[in-house]
């Protein structure tokens, strides 16, 4: 009788060195899922009939009518190269920019990436974001260039055309790899066609070739052509199968857990390394404490939450008890699963170097560590791009509200990217999304999934509060009891310390102790190594620094101001809008003697009036968020495309022809875009397409502020004179 596929998982998963843990990435509509599903026919998961039909991987409903990808999804499966067999536990990601957040935790649990590419489109923006997400969790990537079919079907390409077309972009994403990655990886990872690092192939027809498949069974790209012209194409999944040639390549070339936790465990966990659990984490030691990173989170009526993530080190076993760094309690691990698309099947115990799923772990969040006994936790995981578009959400029958409120905590669970504030006092819901669709499948699952109907006001935009020049004099900030006094300055962030911050340089989080590589980057940025060392607080892109002298109990009202500071940070003085780029400085202070005296409810007034009084006088100004866009459409509606730019609000960075397509490059206020997808489509007579590219926050123009800050004070029944004295 044949041998399971858990059997064989099982069989294989204590054997690091025999395991790939991979994810698929792309654009939108590249065709990861539809190759995700090649792959899974190859095991023998599904059959090959049906594979790129069943899309085994978009399970949710929603996902299935809208035909893309919104939830990452897990699966492991083996694979045999030659007598070996290898355990190949595989996510499949989302590609619309609205769900990146899933790439970004996703990257935290693989170790190589697949990046699919379509042969006519090329690099799109996003093939560029989910290498950037890739590569800066040090996952080394491989290229797939998918629908090949079409360079020879709708282009007529011949191998010379079809050939000048793979150089391209093969070209290209090695000039990403080199810009992006860190130092030591863009040259060692470039990928190429005659090591094998590259295939191309149809996911659509289930077939694919590279250099080495080629040498060894015959086939040529002659073949492939010949095969489309007349129109006999299909024993091409039988002589060159997909998942033979793209799982060859994945062993060859994607690291084994033991070979990627050397070097990117040092990236992702600042613990000491060389400590017995700092090498356990590092040399993937199944004998080791257990260490574990949640990386997604799924609610199931039956089982509760499911945490699926990477063990790093030790092994786990259903009963044991482990503790949760950000919960800061013990739980006990009822069960343990491993992956097969929808389903899960249960196992006793794991060791380290999997991706598997928890269950038992109440309350656990994305990014939370998971291990035996206190350690460090890992580095938090950083999205690339932030929410930026809200909603006021609201249960259509009264009696649905405690309801609602449960189902927003689990829904702000299972996606970490959407940003849910619940406001117990005015009965106020608030979600933040990365974008209108996101928010739109939000709100669907919350209705069709969760059952609860609810209402939903228009979009509105999030800002971010800044201040534009160095605080003139000192701001006092005095405690109740008149007996604590605190000084503080505020000046903007160096634009520097801000690029270091978004791109993880520079880690969030409180500093209790510097270490010798963060001051060193603080250094390199501009300052100096003093103040390197008195830098006590890095949060949403905002910096504490304690430049008190000789001053005895410091120490022990160091977490307050750190508390009141991240408080003031989450809303500023100006809108209650979070702050970005602020430099807060803690000049000096005069305390009680007393520690009763100096306890939260006297010191956190005195932080807090004394940090929104320093910004109220360093010129605070809104930011608004800003998205690059790329906009594609036939030549004849270039005046279509810079007229709909200018008239909302932005403005052109480039414009050019590619063959019959002008592609235009443009900065757009998102405050500006509600409806666009429309609007450009009744533009361009439903030809024009539009990606995002990058996202920032820019000053919102002045003759604009006034009028903004009185809106949202108003929206938020903030008093609106706190807003003339700024």
């Amino acid at each position: 009788m044949a041998e399971k596929m858990v059997d064989r998982v099982r069989r294989l998963n204590g054997m690091p060195e025999h395991i790939r843990n991979i994810g698929v990435c792309a654009h939108i509509d590249h065709g990861k899922t539809t190759f995700s599903d090649n792959l899974l026919a190859g095991a023998g998961m599904i059959s090959k009939e049906l594979a790129g039909e069943l899309l085994v991987l978009d399970f949710h409903e929603d996902e299935q009518q809208r035909g893309i990808t919104i939830d990452a999804a897990n699966v492991s499966m083996v694979h045999q190269v030659h007598d070996s067999e290898f355990l190949v536990n595989l996510i499949d990601t989302p590609g619309h920019i609205d769900f990146s957040g899933d790439v970004t935790r996703a990257m935290r649990a693989v170790d190589g990436a697949i990046v699919l590419c379509d042969s006519v489109e090329g690099i799109m923006p996003q093939t560029e974001t989910v290498l950037r997400q890739a590569l800066r969790e040090r996952v080394k990537p491989v290229l797939f260039i998918n629908k090949v079919d079409r360079l020879i079907r709708e282009l007529k390409l011949d191998p010379k055309g079809m050939q000048e077309r793979f150089v391209k972009i093969i070209t290209e994403i090695n000039r990403l790899i080199r810009n992006i990655a860190d130092e030591g990886f863009g040259e060692q990872w470039q990928v190429g066609v005659e090591q094998g690092s590259v295939c191309f192939g149809s996911a659509v027809h289930n077939w694919a070739l590279s250099f080495p498949y080629m040498k060894a069974s015959g086939i040529t790209f002659g073949d492939v052509i010949k095969a489309y012209e007349t129109d006999n194409y299909e024993p091409l999944a039988e002589k060159a199968p997909l998942h033979v040639v793209v799982l060859d390549m994945v062993v060859k070339h994607h690291p084994n857990p033991i070979q990627a936790q050397k070097y990117r465990v040092p990236k992702i966990w600042h613990g000491d390394i060389e400590s017995e659990v700092g090498k356990s984490i590092i040399g993937c030691d199944p004998k080791g404490p257990v260490a574990f990173i949640c990386t997604k989170i799924v609610v199931d009526k039956h089982a509760g939450e499911i945490a699926a993530g990477r063990l790093w080190s030790g092994t786990v076993k259903s009963g044991i008890e482990v503790w949760m760094s950000m919960n800061k309690k013990s739980v006990r691990i009822q069960q343990v699963v491993i992956y097969n698309g929808p389903k899960r099947e249960i196992i006793d115990e794991v060791p380290a170097g999997n991706i598997i799923g928890l269950i038992g772990l109440k309350n656990i969040f994305s990014g939370e560590t998971v291990s035996e006994g206190q350690i460090e936790p890992f580095e938090s995981i950083k999205h690339i791009f932030e929410p930026v578009v809200t909603k006021a959400i609201e249960a259509a029958k009264p009696s649905d509200l405690p309801r609602l409120v449960e189902v927003l905590r689990v829904v702000n669970k299972e996606d970490p990217t959407l940003f849910v504030e619940i406001n117990e006092e005015t009965g106020e819901h608030l979600i933040s999304g990365m974008g209108e669709l996101h928010l739109e499948v939000i709100e669907n699952r919350i209705r069709t999934e969760k059952g609860v109907e609810v209402k939903t006001s228009p979009p509105i935009v999030t800002f971010r509060e800044t201040v534009g020049i160095k605080s003139p004099q000192e701001v006092e900030g005095k405690s109740p009891n008149k007996h604590n006094k605190l000084y503080f300055l505020a000046e903007p962030l160096d634009e520097g310390f801000r690029e270091a911050i978004r791109s993880g340089r520079i880690p969030e989080g409180r500093i209790k102790k510097h270490d010798d590589q963060l001051v060193k980057t603080f250094v390199e940025l501009g300052m100096d190594t003093k103040m390197a060392r008195k830098v006590k607080n890095v949060f949403n892109g905002n910096m504490l620094i304690d430049q008190t002298r000789g001053e005895v109990h410091i120490g022990e009202i160091m977490e307050l101001v750190n508390d009141m500071f991240e408080d003031v940070m989450k809303a500023g003085p100006i809108a209650r809008e979070k702050c970005n780029g602020i430099r807060i400085t803690l000049v000096d202070t005069k305390l009680h003697e007393d520690t009763i005296h100096r306890g939260p409810a006297q010191m956190y007034p005195a932080v807090r009036d004394g940090i929104r009084g320093a910004i109220l006088i360093s010129r605070p100004y809104l930011m608004e968020p800003i998205q690059t866009l790329q906009f594609e459409a036939p030549v004849d509606y270039m005046g279509e495309l810079s007229k709909l730019i200018a008239n909302k609000r932005g403005y052109l960075l480039e414009m050019h022809q590619k063959g019959e397509q002008t592609i235009v490059k443009a900065k757009m206020p998102v405050a500006e875009m509600f409806g666009m997808t429309s609007e450009l489509r009744s533009a361009t007579s439903g030809r024009g397409v539009h990606y995002l590219v990058d996202q920032s926050f820019e000053k919102l123009p002045n003759e604009l502020q006034g009028k903004l800050i009185s809106q949202i004070r108003q929206r938020k029944g903030l008093k609106l004179e706190e807003e003339q004295q700024a």
